[in-house]
């Protein structure tokens, strides 16, 4: 009997792995896909990634009252992910063609997403086996995973929010020359 549930346990851990692989590859190949710039669609996108952000950061807010200085995490982990945005916008690859504008998302600034993501889960699985609460630690080694989800969370959130902005406002440009 104990060897059949080891084997279901085995089963259901390997499952569950495949299952995160799988998402981060489908996630990875949406990321690099070329997409024609509609502005429309790039309109509700910064509009919505806005939301989620404003949203984000006011839940954020209100869970740093009794979690301690996630706020801070959230922030910078917000603003490096605009920087990436940012980034991604100048690696990003745009066309104008004919049948309309497209663009082509960096495949190295989506592998390096998916990496932070899946170091994020590393390191959470590491963190809850090793934590050893010192008080003469670096506060970077000492941060909680929930400090550290926060700002990887934050960071894709701000990332996101940059790169609509800034395809919104290529593409309003691309409108602009293209009818005048």
């Amino acid at each position: 009997m104990p060897i059949i549930l080891f084997a279901l346990l085995f089963f259901v851990l390997l499952t569950f792995a495949g299952v995160i692989l799988l998402s981060l590859a489908l996630r990875y190949r949406a990321g690099i896909a070329r997409r024609q710039g509609r502005r429309w669609v790039a309109t509700m996108n910064m509009w919505v990634t806005s939301f989620s952000a404003s949203l984000f950061l006011c839940v954020i807010f209100l869970m740093s009252f009794w979690l301690g200085p996630i706020l801070r995490f959230a922030l910078v982990g917000m603003a490096v992910g605009g920087l990436l945005g940012l980034l991604g916008l100048i690696l990003t690859r745009w066309e104008s063609q004919a049948e309309g504008f497209f663009y082509t998302p960096s495949r190295w600034l989506a592998l390096i997403i998916m990496v932070a993501i899946a170091a994020r889960l590393a390191y959470g699985w590491w963190h809850a086996i090793h934590h050893t609460a010192s008080g003469n630690q670096h506060w970077l080694t000492s941060a909680s995973g929930t400090q550290f989800s926060v700002a990887v969370a934050a960071g894709l959130i701000g990332y996101y929010l940059g790169y609509a902005i800034g395809v919104r406002v290529r593409i309003t440009r691309h409108q602009k020359r293209r009818y005048h």
